[in-house]
């Protein structure tokens, strides 16, 4: 009940605080991967859609769209969607759906602080799909941006310990909460991963064949006005592909 209150409070300022994955997307690999997947004899399951982000990039690709979201809010804005083969479901992930499909997407939806229910929303879509792509914040990526932000200080004449301590408040919390990955984005705990520990929990929850590989983003979506000798790598979430 919780997270479904906080994303029906979010409602119409979703497109304003919600970080849009498609648009910040450097090399556009998103939607090359999601063309991959397209067969309009195959059905497909947005798990998360918010307010229909994804449905330009499923919609036409696939026979039919289920799209789920918890928020009844978010749900309604996306039922303005003009694409005419979607059927829109409340639906809270970490419950066990009865709906199937041969495709199924989710962007940024698993990453709560209570790592075990994460890992009971991947197995709730391998149950629900034969194969998916599923993108999760990466915590290689949130240590290696600190690491810039400090590297920018120290050019700049200030040292590691001179540094405010707001400036790194995304490490605010437990040392479990750090060794899970767990960190603060905009003062929320986040849940990140690493990429060994995906590889061990898809293996766990079922999923046979994997890839994993960088979505990366301009410096832009982590500082406001980055300094131009700040380039590649630059930072990124993780995308899979799981079978």
């Amino acid at each position: 009940m919780e997270q479904r209150a906080h994303w029906n409070r979010i409602g119409s300022s979703y497109q304003e605080e919600i970080f849009d994955v498609f648009k910040s997307d450097q090399n556009q690999l998103l939607s090359k991967i999601l063309k991959k997947y397209a067969n309009p004899d195959h059905t497909a399951i947005d798990f998360g859609c918010g307010v229909g982000r994804a449905f330009e990039y499923l919609s036409p690709s696939f026979k039919s769209l289920l799209a789920l979201d918890i928020s009844d809010n978010l749900l309604d804005i996306a039922r303005t969607s003009t694409y005419r083969n979607i059927k829109f479901k409340q639906h809270d992930l970490t419950k066990p759906l009865k709906a199937k499909a041969d495709f199924g997407f989710c962007c940024n939806v698993i990453m709560l602080p209570d790592v075990d229910i994460n890992r009971t929303m991947f197995k709730n879509i391998r149950r629900s799909v034969k194969r998916a792509v599923i993108v999760v914040p990466s915590l290689e990526s949130f240590f290696y941006s600190a690491w810039q932000l400090i590297e920018w200080y120290k050019k700049e004449g200030t040292s590691p310990a001179e540094i405010d301590v707001s400036e790194l408040a995304g490490f605010k919390g437990t040392k479990a909460d750090l060794i899970q990955g767990v960190v603060r984005i905009d003062d929320v705990k986040t849940k990140h991963y690493s990429q060994p520990e995906l590889e061990v929990i898809l293996g766990d929850c079922d999923f046979t064949k994997v890839t994993i590989n960088k979505l990366e983003y301009d410096w832009t979506t982590e500082f406001t006005s980055p300094p131009k000798w700040m380039k590649a790598p630059y930072p990124w979430d993780w995308i899979i592909e799981a079978e």
